[in-house]
């Protein structure tokens, strides 16, 4: 049977039980569910696509102190029972070096926010998905732990919870058994706030609409050139670099 049939075969089965998975719990008072309107009830609209320009030369630290923003405000890295390559990743510090020029460059990589995102092609419950405002997520209600999606991300940034978890934060619930990511902290962004690394880089990151002609983000863009991750494979990333 080819990989298309089967996601089909597990599509048709798994959606029927949408409805009354949506209810499940992760551990008391915590829900899987992770996306949704904003606290102020107002629907997601495409009219919006939030984004982020990192500036490598102005990160000293290669992203580091981004990657450390990460894991405090979502507190994944440290499952106590899971061996190192087991453990949550949803940002890591890549080094890259040019072959021709022996040129390197740290920076952190994480859910690149595909327009087009190959995770979400693949799944075959629809529990990755991408937001009308472009940011892509995991709904743990329904991910069924396939890990179709960890394949087809070109980029490697999605995780598997391989254990049960304690202390979670209520506005990132993990559950065994399911994919996670980084989810642009889509519960700062509901409320207002900028991601939870953004503000660790101070000005080496500018968040904001890509839609928008007048953002800081997409006049930046426009002025300067700036370059996607893999930009062969035509994804049109929510995640832009310089410096690369």
């Amino acid at each position: 049977m080819t990989n298309v049939n089967l996601i089909d075969r597990y599509r048709r089965k798994f959606l029927g039980g949408i409805a009354a998975a949506t209810g499940a719990a992760l551990a008391p008072g915590i829900l899987l569910r992770e996306a949704g309107a904003n606290p102020h009830d107002q629907a997601v609209s495409n009219k919006v696509r939030w984004g982020m320009l990192i500036d490598t030369n102005k990160l000293k630290d290669g992203g580091d102190a981004m990657v450390a923003a990460c894991k405090k405000e979502h507190g994944w890295g440290d499952e106590p029972n899971s061996k190192p390559e087991q453990q949550g990743q949803w940002a890591r510090k890549v080094t890259f070096q040019d072959k021709a020029s022996d040129h390197k460059v740290s920076l952190p990589v994480m859910c690149q926010h595909c327009e087009e995102p190959p995770c979400v092609d693949v799944c075959p419950t629809g529990a990755s998905f991408k937001r009308d405002d472009g940011i892509v997520l995991v709904d743990k209600h329904i991910c069924i732990g396939c890990r179709y999606c960890m394949t087809a991300c070109p980029y490697n940034a999605r995780s598997f919870v391989h254990e049960n978890l304690e202390n979670q934060k209520p506005h990132s619930p993990r559950g065994i058994g399911t994919v996670e990511s980084c989810n642009l902290c889509v519960h700062r962004v509901d409320a207002g706030k900028q991601p939870a690394c953004v503000e660790a880089a101070a000005d080496a990151v500018i968040f904001g609409d890509l839609n928008d002609p007048s953002s800081t983000i997409s006049k930046s863009l426009k002025k300067y050139e700036a370059q996607q991750i893999r930009a062969d494979l035509g994804l049109n990333t929510g995640v832009r670099y310089w410096g690369i």
